[in-house]
């Protein structure tokens, strides 16, 4: 099975505070598909913000992450049940889930070994739904600057699994059924330039690039960009969504 990547424990809270937010459209896309609302399976969770939504869908949501720290630092709610757990590699019961998510983490699971996984804990005929974004768009101004850093700067910093989110997760193992998705999906807000020096402080390339280096690469591109963008102005930023979904077929 492929080691466990944990890009994450040490930044809990950075990522809690800055990573953007799923919009309803995305969970109206999912649910549509998913006749029983039992029981979820929110794999990957995190800072537990996909399980906070997914607990006014269903009467119980289980949420797993390899992180203790991002487990310690996750919303909280009466009907989700969080537990430290590898994703190939759970102690849950079979065919006991209505619907499986994964969000921006599918990249970095022993993926084949995480289908099977999927098809052994959930239910005959239940969904799978996984999902990320790719790299936020602001204006003409500002975006190739962004790209740039992203690109170049960064870039080499970035883990081989990054590789799954530049090509929309088009090319991630999903032995499933697909199911088509109906229309275009996006992340959308307004943010301060604060906001997104915070977000950018929570790429894991960045991290790597400050290990490496032992300087953090963002207060520059904050200082070029600064003068497109004032301190007290909000901007309209946007996350494209890319979303598979599938129908599951339990293990003979």
């Amino acid at each position: 099975m492929k080691e466990v990547i944990d890009n994450f424990s040490d930044q809990s809270e950075l990522y809690k505070k800055f990573r953007p937010v799923y919009p309803k459209a995305l969970y109206d896309e999912i649910m549509q598909w998913v006749d029983c609302r039992q029981l979820c399976w929110d794999c990957g969770t995190g800072n537990g913000q996909v399980a906070k939504e997914l607990a006014a869908y269903f009467d119980q949501v289980v949420a797993t992450d390899i992180s203790e720290s991002q487990i310690r630092a996750a919303f909280q709610k009466k009907n989700i049940h969080y537990k430290v757990e590898r994703a190939e590699k759970t102690t849950f019961e079979r065919h006991q889930f209505d619907l499986v998510t994964v969000a921006q983490a599918m990249h970095w699971f022993d993926q084949e070994q995480f289908c099977r996984e999927v098809k052994r804990v959930t239910k005959n005929g239940g969904i799978i739904a996984i999902w990320g974004y790719g790299l936020i768009r602001i204006d003409k101004k500002v975006d190739p600057f962004v790209e740039r850093f992203y690109r170049e700067v960064v870039g080499p910093y970035w883990d081989q699994e990054r590789r799954y989110i530049d090509q929309h997760y088009a090319t991630i193992a999903f032995d499933f059924e697909s199911i088509e998705v109906s229309k275009a999906l996006s992340i959308k807000d307004q943010w301060t330039l604060a906001t997104f020096e915070g977000y950018l402080n929570s790429w894991s390339a960045v991290k790597n690039f400050i290990k490496a280096n032992g300087q953090n690469p963002v207060p520059e591109l904050i200082q070029t960009i600064r003068e497109y963008w004032p301190n007290d102005e909000k901007k309209s930023v946007e996350f494209p969504l890319f979303l598979r979904l599938g129908r599951v077929e339990n293990e003979k």
